[in-house]
């Protein structure tokens, strides 16, 4: 009767299992692998240009450089172009960064615990063969920081994790599906049918 019981168990376990495959399966079956649009990964090349600077707060244009770089590289969609020769050239300038409390330490409600660092940067891509501007909007980058003994030093140690939030937020923006799509406004999103 025991020998019964484990085999129906068996049974009942590997049939569950069964089923939640062929869900899994199921509702993965839209979605593919590679970069969105349609292009093959690597097919076009990206070139960052140096972003300006517009604010007063030092270090930001270098942290976002690299970052962007980086960003690029690692989602694959497009090959980084260092020779001046990129498919697409992207250029940007910080317009703004701001602190802003977050949380202020218990026993005071004038002494901040953590602040929230928020970067904007006016961004454009342009088609180099063509002149066709494909992106033309502001991008935003966000992290948060704990405030210790010294604000500078922790304002300095997150200018990196600042930029790559933004990085990735103009990546995004770049591999998206309409990026290649004739009629894509200058606000960088595809018109609605």
């Amino acid at each position: 009767m025991l020998r019964g019981a484990k085999r129906a168990s068996s049974q009942g376990l590997a049939a569950s299992a069964a089923a939640s495959g062929l869900l899994l399966a199921a509702g993965c079956a839209g979605y593919h692998v590679g970069p969105a649009g349609g292009i093959p990964a690597g097919s076009r090349s990206v070139q960052i240009m140096p972003f300006l600077n517009k604010t007063m707060e030092p270090r930001l244009v270098d942290a976002i450089s690299v970052a962007v770089r980086e960003v690029v590289q690692e989602d694959g969609t497009y090959r980084l172009d260092t020779h001046g020769e990129g498919n697409i050239i992207v250029f940007g300038e910080v317009i703004r960064f701001n602190r802003s409390a977050l949380a202020f330490l218990p026993n005071s409600s004038l002494s901040v615990q953590d602040f929230t660092l928020t970067m904007s940067a006016h961004v454009t891509a342009i088609e180099r063969g063509t002149g066709r501007t494909n992106l033309n909007t502001t991008v935003v980058g966000q992290t948060v920081i704990r405030v210790g003994a010294d604000q500078s030093s922790a304002e300095r140690e997150a200018i990196p994790l600042l930029a790559d939030d933004m990085a990735r937020n103009l990546v995004a923006q770049l591999t998206e599906p309409w990026w290649d799509t004739p009629g894509t406004h200058s606000s960088g999103r595809a018109p609605r049918p």
